[in-house]
């Protein structure tokens, strides 16, 4: 093992691993790439070259024989044959019916319509993608401020990520050593939840403040008409969440349960053809890649941080300082936005929850919690420039640019932060769902 802080070895192998990240990172190489190189190059600071090369091979290897990471891949199907399959027209209708009578309704509606999505999809880029593209044109139609309308998406579809299920969660398990899936699901759901009310909220205040319109009445009627045609794709959300906690089947079996349910209703509502298929399991099959290449070269990349000890060093450099609590968890806030910045969330969560993760637990955090505050902070980043994926899909559906778009997401964005604060200093946001129910 390498020698404690402030040793001459240890300083160079975290400047080795900082720099072989991030020089090909500046020049366009894949971060699971420079994941990869990162790793071989500080193990050479320590360990020959062809022990370097055969322990990074090893822990990838290891990182993927995980029966839990079967759920990914059954959940990105599962999600993609859902936004073939109708479902995001079906649950606008209904989110219409719930909040359309609103003023600046059909902002309401967005929002809960990428709640409903991004929780049965588990894709905040599919969420923005299929909620924008649908609600975008009709918002303009109805005088709506086209940067409005795109920031609104924007902010609304991250919230599906916290909202299980969820494959983020599934890898910040992974990377926290082991910490319940089940628990991590449940306890998603009022920080998803809170998150959308209050981007809700502040969309709702803008709204009033311009004089948009309703989205129209909908009768009694009507509205159990929509209901009734949402109520198949809403009823996964119980199957598998349902499934996990009654001890019926694990994460892995209940995302193999959606893909059966999903498929089915695809073929019902004959918005997926058999012809289609194929497709749609190759475009599964890239994302399911690209995932698990993230994963195997970031836990080569852990692996090497341990053995610097690294993360030990850190957390007792930080814990040192006599900081409190409070100052400590706003510290680390404040690097994971800025980290959300300029990295996804896939492997921004399996680079820093090693990091993190110790400092959090030195300081009495439920590693639960500390997953809710980590996830929470990185679906911010999403919608950030330089590299927020959903600030870009959102523009794109739009038709508009992110200039146009970052005055109108700025109140939207102050409301995501201060959810971010209500869930990193009120634990029971967090963890009165998953005690409840005996996690």
């Amino acid at each position: 093992m390498a020698g404690g802080i402030g040793e001459p070895m240890e300083w160079l192998s975290v400047l080795v691993l900082i720099f072989a990240f991030l020089a090909p990172l500046t020049v366009g190489v894949p971060i699971a790439v420079c994941l990869g190189l990162s790793a071989v190059a500080t193990m050479l600071v320590s360990i020959p070259l062809d022990a370097a090369l055969t322990t990074a091979a090893q822990r990838m290897t290891t990182a993927l024989d995980s029966f839990a990471l079967l759920a990914i891949p059954f959940f990105i199907l599962s999600g993609n044959l859902m936004n073939r399959g109708g479902l995001a027209r079906r649950l606008i209708d209904f989110a219409r019916a719930l909040v359309g009578m609103l003023p600046g309704g059909l902002a309401y509606v967005n929002v809960v319509a990428a709640m409903l999505m991004g929780a049965i999809s588990g894709s905040a880029v599919a969420a923005a993608s299929a909620i924008g593209s649908i609600l975008a044109p009709r918002m303009r139609q109805e005088g709506y401020d086209r940067g409005y309308a795109a920031a609104v998406n924007i902010a609304a579809a991250p919230v599906g990520l916290l909202i299980p299920p969820s494959n983020i969660l599934i890898v910040y398990s992974l990377a926290s050593g082991g910490v319940s899936i089940a628990a991590l699901f449940l306890a998603g759901y009022l920080p998803g939840v809170l998150m959308g009310l209050l981007v809700m909220g502040a969309a709702g205040a803008i709204a009033a403040i311009r004089g948009y319109p309703r989205a129209g009445t909908t009768g009694i009627m009507e509205a159990a008409r929509l209901f009734a045609r949402a109520v198949p794709s809403l009823l996964l959300i119980v199957v598998v969440i349902g499934g996990i906690v009654a001890g019926i089947f694990t994460a892995t079996e209940a995302a193999a349960v959606a893909v059966v349910y999903t498929l089915a209703l695809a073929l019902i509502y004959r918005e997926v053809r058999l012809r289609d298929l194929p497709g749609i399991l190759r475009e599964s099959a890239v994302m399911t890649a690209v995932i698990m290449l993230l994963i195997g070269t970031s836990m080569g990349m852990s692996w090497i941080m341990t053995y610097e000890s690294i993360p030990q060093n850190a957390a007792a450099a930080v814990l040192g300082t006599g900081n409190s609590r409070m100052t400590v968890l706003l510290l680390i806030n404040v690097l994971l936005l800025a980290v959300g910045t300029f990295m996804d969330m896939t492997p921004a969560v399996l680079i820093f929850t090693p990091v993190f993760l110790p400092v959090a637990r030195s300081l009495g955090i439920d590693p639960v919690h500390f997953g809710m505050i980590m996830v929470y902070n990185l679906c911010i980043g999403l919608c950030t420039p330089p590299v927020g994926s959903v600030l870009f899909v959102g523009c794109s559906v739009a038709g508009t640019s992110i200039a146009q778009v970052i005055r109108p997401l700025l109140p939207l964005f102050a409301a995501q932060v201060a959810g971010l604060i209500l869930v990193t200093y009120v634990p029971a946001i967090s963890l009165w769902l998953p005690r409840a129910m005996g996690y």
